[in-house]
């Protein structure tokens, strides 16, 4: 059976999402080694979520609530968030509902910025990543590949994609009451990695001409030379320095502590006053954009943009003069509104999607009482050919023909076993296997027993109730 631990922008403070991201990767590991009965789990982190999709291999009647505690110990040991904490804040979806919730998520429906595009390539690198790490599992691999198909189709064939916005982008719309002149800012960009090329683009998309960029791991120059921009060395003086000279700071680096700080900031200012001083004449570094030649440094209006989490600014540099922090936490309060109409049909093709993706399960469902039908059969079938061989009839005529009569034997319920599958009657097909041909088969159900569900949300459950 499938089940997804969440912690999205609707259940948890951006702190504790915050400290979940940090661990993220050692956390899959952790809780297949945790409970024996886990066999795939794929992680799915974003700067909004943290999702665990596990893989649970327990039978009907078997509590999955020792499986899901074990798994939570193991993202807390990873993590650093207390277990209590986390039971808490997690919700537990199980059953059919995980594949409409994870559909919905790459999908962008469960966004802060509904429709945003990134969501989408972050689901497929989860996969790729616990593909890498051995942590999937067939069934993962299924629901995760079926994620990807059905993104694809509700952007294809809904306007909810075109209607929403990156974060990137939403960051740079809400900049746009503090920047006078995009074409006359000058930024730096701090990161490399999958968000970098993004708010790049989105910059250009506004007019932005003068970007340089830092990486704390050393790659501002290979970006810079792909991306046509100048690179920032990467000594201290240099990073301090140039964010004394820019308009607009933008943040979105995976490192694990703060780049830029307040003292930072302080540091990049006496820096610049001080080589003024020197040549007044002949400045080594131009001063800022937004502050007059001569100017007070420290007068200067700055905006920095945080979209790193963990956070890449420590939320001190609100404290130095002229400075405007936007940071994810802001972000998510301003997101739109979803558009209603192209959300609407984007939620029919996920639901479509997830009720087909539970009939192909509800049809395996019944594999073992098929196989147990055609163990029975062809065994018949092999008696036959071998009492037709002891009494000389060795043609393979016969052969053929007897084997064809068992295909079409098994041919109707064959059928009969998906269709009912897929009505969920299950009990019929096994209930006539029993009556007619003394053929027991012991089943485990769909779904998961024991568990309290939230009144009027299929498949979810609040993990802290269904300990009492």
């Amino acid at each position: 059976m499938l089940i997804c631990l969440s912690a999205n922008h609707k259940n948890s403070s951006f702190d504790v999402l915050e400290k979940l991201s940090v661990g993220a990767d050692e956390a899959a590991g952790g809780m297949l080694t945790g409970h024996d009965a886990l066999s795939g789990a794929v992680v799915v982190a974003t700067c909004n979520r943290f999702e665990a999709y596990l893989d649970l291999d327990e039978p009907f009647g078997v509590s999955p609530l020792p499986a899901v505690y074990a798994a939570i110990d193991a993202v807390s040991a990873s993590t650093g968030v207390s277990a209590a904490l986390l039971r808490d804040t997690l919700d537990l979806v199980h059953g059919n509902g995980v594949a409409e919730h994870l559909f919905a998520v790459t999908s962008g429906l469960e966004s802060v910025v509904v429709g945003e595009g990134e969501i989408a390539g972050q689901v497929r690198r989860a996969l790729e990543e616990a593909r890498a790490a051995g942590t999937t599992s067939p069934e993962l691999e299924r629901l995760f590949q079926r994620a990807s198909q059905t993104s694809r189709g509700v952007k294809n064939r809904t306007g909810i994609g075109a209607a929403g916005r990156s974060l990137v982008r939403l960051s740079l719309e809400l900049a746009e009451s503090r920047v006078t002149d995009w074409a006359q800012t000058r930024v730096l960009l701090v990161g490399t990695g999958r968000y970098a090329g993004a708010s790049l683009a989105a910059l250009r998309d506004l007019g932005v001409t003068d970007v340089r960029v830092y990486s704390p791991s050393g790659r501002a120059e290979r970006f810079a030379a792909s991306h046509d921009i100048q690179a920032l060395a990467t000594d201290a003086d240099a990073l301090a320095a140039e964010t004394a000279l820019v308009d607009l700071i933008l943040t979105c680096t995976t490192v694990e502590h703060h780049v830029i700080d307040a003292g930072i900031l302080l540091a990049g200012r006496a820096l610049v006053a001080a080589r003024k001083g020197e040549d007044a004449e002949a400045p080594a570094i131009a001063p800022v954009r937004s502050c007059p030649v001569g100017a007070d440094v420290e007068a200067t209006r700055q905006l920095v943009i945080d979209l790193g989490l963990p956070r890449n600014v420590d939320p001190d540099v609100s404290e130095v003069a002229g400075v405007e922090l936007l940071d994810l936490e802001t972000i998510r309060i301003h997101a739109p509104l979803e558009e209603l109409n192209a959300t609407s049909e984007a939620r029919r093709l996920v639901d479509r999607a997830a009720r087909k993706f539970s009939a192909v399960a509800e049809e395996q469902s019944l594999a073992p009482a098929v196989v147990a039908l055609r163990s029975y059969v062809f065994d018949i079938l092999d008696a036959e050919i071998e009492r037709a061989h002891a009494r000389g009839d060795s043609s393979e005529q016969t052969e053929s023909a007897l084997r064809h009569l068992a295909g079409v034997l098994l041919h109707t319920p064959m059928v009969r076993s998906r269709e009912l599958a897929r009505a969920g009657e299950q009990e019929a097909f096994l209930g006539g296997l029993d009556a007619l041909f003394g053929i027991d088969v012991t089943m485990p159900e769909a779904g998961v027993a024991g568990l309290p569900t939230a009144p009027g949300v299929a498949g979810v459950t609040d993990i802290s109730s269904a300990a009492s």
